[in-house]
């Protein structure tokens, strides 16, 4: 009676009967995978909840500050939580921090000076990023101050070119920036081992050189984060994995005290640092969020895991595959035209609890070379722990599905995609192996 019912449920939301058991016939082929999820879920749910008690965390740290924010105890105690959780010596964790490319920015402008040079062993940075660095010209970059910037691409292989970032660092080499996700790219995103062996490669030819990692959509995937395999620096964003879907504004930077002491001194001002940026009201959001957080990452995992297997049995690519083990919420999938990437995305928005009635459009988004289209229909506005997708109108025409607040929420997204493509043609299920 209850599949019945549970059937007509999904009727309701527009999911027919073939896309509805085609998509069972995958779930069922993933229970085992789901259940090694739960298993690191969990881990990770033990480490944050020892991470607060250390803490000891109160309802006294969920008071309102206002002003310069002097003495707010409980945004201390949030920055001494995210230290103990990801395992560094220190932590910024502020409502300022806009976004993880704003987080990106503060750390990097804050530990580098003109005529320092800044390495990326994994290739291009993420689109947001070029202007930062300057790689495309924009006001305020670094270049403008006088940084310079050198990469060097992975292999094809998507394996690291050791030789050539042997070659590439030099006296001037002040910081390298390891992005462990993919972002509007096809190549594999890195394990946090994979990260460990990197950094232990660059610091085993320059020491004193400062590793920072891009940690957007890793936190909480793994057992481990890169802060324990030799990262000085991580960044991220709070309306991303760490935020568990409650924080509605935020990032974090964790590591080395110097490190994240340079940082909050761009953030805020030389000779202020971290002593001033008022919590504004809510600090027990970004408190539950992170408590939250474990459970939320695995089930946008699952939901990951599911869309890999859904188009890889339906002929596209995608990365990862349906098989490979997981290292960030994200996945990737490469339907070659720009019809399945815009159906993809106005299926993803008909599934969201907000704005469900909204049909995304590709714009000229700022900060891209190319027009985007975005499907988020969210509680808190580009929250991509959230169920959302996005993707650049450009060859290879990828698209990028992220997030789900629970597993059965992301599972709809899938089929709603699922069942727009089939509606607009640019699937057959009946041709699938």
């Amino acid at each position: 009676m209850e599949n019945i019912e549970l059937k007509d449920m999904y009727r309701e939301l527009g999911i027919g009967d073939e896309v509805l058991g085609f998509g069972a016939e995958i779930e069922e082929g993933l229970r085992e995978r789901f259940a090694g999820i739960d298993a690191v879920a969990e881990y990770n749910q033990m480490k944050v909840i020892r991470g607060m008690q250390v803490n000891r965390v109160s309802d006294i740290h969920f008071a309102a500050t206002t002003g310069y924010g002097y003495n707010d105890l409980g945004r201390d105690t949030l920055e001494d939580v995210y230290a103990s959780v990801f395992h560094g010596e220190s932590a910024l964790v502020r409502p300022q921090l806009i976004s993880g490319t704003h987080a990106l920015h503060v750390a990097l402008s804050g530990n580098l000076r003109p005529g320092d040079e800044l390495l990326s062993p994994v290739g291009k940075p993420y689109d947001t990023l070029e202007e930062v660095i300057g790689i495309r010209d924009s006001v305020g970059s670094l270049k403008e101050y006088g940084v310079t910037y050198r990469q060097v691409d992975l292999l094809e292989d998507g394996g690291f070119d050791f030789e050539g970032i042997e070659k590439a660092l030099n006296e001037r080499t002040r910081l390298v920036t390891i992005q462990r996700s993919k972002g509007y790219a096809t190549r594999p995103t890195l394990s946090v081992e994979r990260i460990g062996e990197l950094i232990a490669f660059i610091k085993s030819r320059k020491p004193e050189v400062i590793c920072m990692v891009d940690n957007c959509y890793g936190e909480f995937v793994e057992k481990l984060e890169p802060t324990d395999v030799g990262a000085d620096m991580i960044v991220g964003s709070l309306i991303k994995n760490p935020g568990g879907g409650l924080a509605p504004i935020g990032g974090y930077i964790v590591g080395k005290k110097e490190c994240v002491d340079k940082a909050s001194y761009r953030l805020s001002a030389p000779g202020l640092g971290k002593e001033v940026g008022a919590s504004l009201g809510i600090n027990q959001q970004l408190y539950q969020g992170l408590f939250l957080s474990p459970t939320v990452v695995a089930g946008a995992l699952k939901g990951a895991i599911f869309a890999a297997n859904v188009y890889e049995r339906l002929g596209f690519g995608v990365v990862p595959d349906g098989r490979e083990s997981r290292h960030d919420i994200i996945q990737a999938i490469t339907f070659g035209t720009p019809e399945g990437v815009i159906a993809f995305c106005k299926g993803i928005q008909a599934a969201a609890p907000v704005d469900s009635f909204v049909t995304p459009e590709p714009w000229d988004m700022p900060g891209y070379d190319s027009p985007v289209i975005m499907a988020a229909g969210a509680f808190v506005q580009g929250s991509s722990i959230e169920l959302s997708a996005d993707g650049p109108i450009k060859p290879p025409y990828a698209v990028y599905f992220q997030g789900g607040l629970t597993w059965y929420h992301a599972k709809l997204g899938i089929l709603k995609s699922l069942q727009q493509l089939l509606d607009d043609g640019v699937v057959n299920i009946h041709n699938c192996p």
